[in-house]
């Protein structure tokens, strides 16, 4: 059976983030059954309806992401907390994928969350809202285990890899269940 296709939509821009620190190290500990493919949002333009729609030509970066996104099984999301909730690209990447109406891109996919923050609480905010969106753009969501990884910048050694073996043994645990998530949802 081919691999999933999965992809990795990172809330930070950052170049160094910790959220696309883990991101690259949950991709590392994927099982065979996943092919897990970061798709940037960094260039996307601030969704507005006038942008497109009625003979206007939406900008280039939308129609190529909405068209990425249509490649693959699911995604995996990961997210600082700003605020008590996710980043403006993050949102502004889903709005874009949502668009037009009735020809959303994430409808169906599997979805699984991990967010990260230097903070205490493991980002439960950010990662709690972006819940409640992908449940309206018809994304179910793994459920368990969550993924909240606060005082993350301590797990991660000066290369920017996992430096502890709880850390480590827990993300597996989580992208093993997200594999057998997208097994479970995706099963035509």
């Amino acid at each position: 059976m081919p691999a999933k296709k999965i992809a990795v939509v990172i809330g930070s821009l950052r170049k160094e983030s910790l959220n696309r620190k883990f991101a690259h190290e949950v991709m590392a500990l994927a099982p065979e059954s996943l092919r897990l493919e970061i798709v940037e949002i960094g260039e996307l333009a601030i969704y507005n309806e006038d942008l497109e729609g009625n003979g206007i030509t939406p900008p280039q970066a939308w129609t190529q992401f909405r068209d990425r996104l249509k490649e693959f099984d699911g995604v995996l999301f990961f997210t600082p907390e700003y605020n008590r909730s996710t980043p403006a690209a993050l949102k502004n990447a889903l709005d874009v994928g949502s668009r037009p109406y009735g020809s959303s891109v994430w409808g169906g996919k599997p979805a699984g969350i991990v967010s990260v923050t230097p903070g205490a609480t493991g980002a439960f905010g950010a990662n709690h809202h972006l819940r409640q969106s992908l449940v309206f753009l018809d994304m179910p969501v793994l459920q368990q285990p969550e993924a909240y990884l606060g005082g993350a910048a301590k797990l991660l050694d000066e290369h920017g890899k996992i430096n502890n073996d709880s850390t480590r043994q827990f993300l597996k645990k989580f992208i093993d269940a997200y594999a057998a998530w997208v097994e479970l949802t995706t099963k035509k």
